[in-house]
């Protein structure tokens, strides 16, 4: 395995398990660690997002540039991941089975339309 790959195995399971455990810490109400929650997933973020800056250096690409189709690809994917967030809320929170199912295949067809605005189409 090379140096890089490594890396970023690393820097991305920690990023991701400090995410997870914070948003389990902040909405599982047993635990009641809110604040702290917030905390840990904020960490969590911050570390994945460094996870892509350090693999850019370590492939030697200069750092990100933000362009109009990055920016508009960035909004796309966050559309579609509250949708289908909500979808799931609806369905798995407020007991809304028939619009919850139909709101996550909105957000579902929301992130599949990335394919063609971040690869375009042949």
């Amino acid at each position: 395995m090379k140096k890089k790959n490594f890396v970023t195995l690393l820097l991305a399971v920690v990023g991701g398990l400090l995410f997870a455990l914070g948003m389990c810490m902040a909405l599982i109400p047993e635990w009641d660690a809110m604040i702290p929650g917030i905390v840990a997933g904020a960490v969590g973020v911050l570390v994945l997002l460094a996870t892509v800056l350090v693999r850019r250096k370590m492939d030697g690409k200069p750092a990100i540039k933000l362009s109009g189709k990055a920016v508009s690809a960035a909004l796309l994917g966050l559309l579609g991941t509250v949708v289908f967030g909500a979808g799931m809320c609806m369905v798995l929170v407020w007991d809304m089975m028939v619009w919850g199912i139909v709101v996550g295949i909105v957000g579902i067809v929301l992130l599949l339309c990335l394919i063609p605005v971040v690869k375009g189409l042949e």
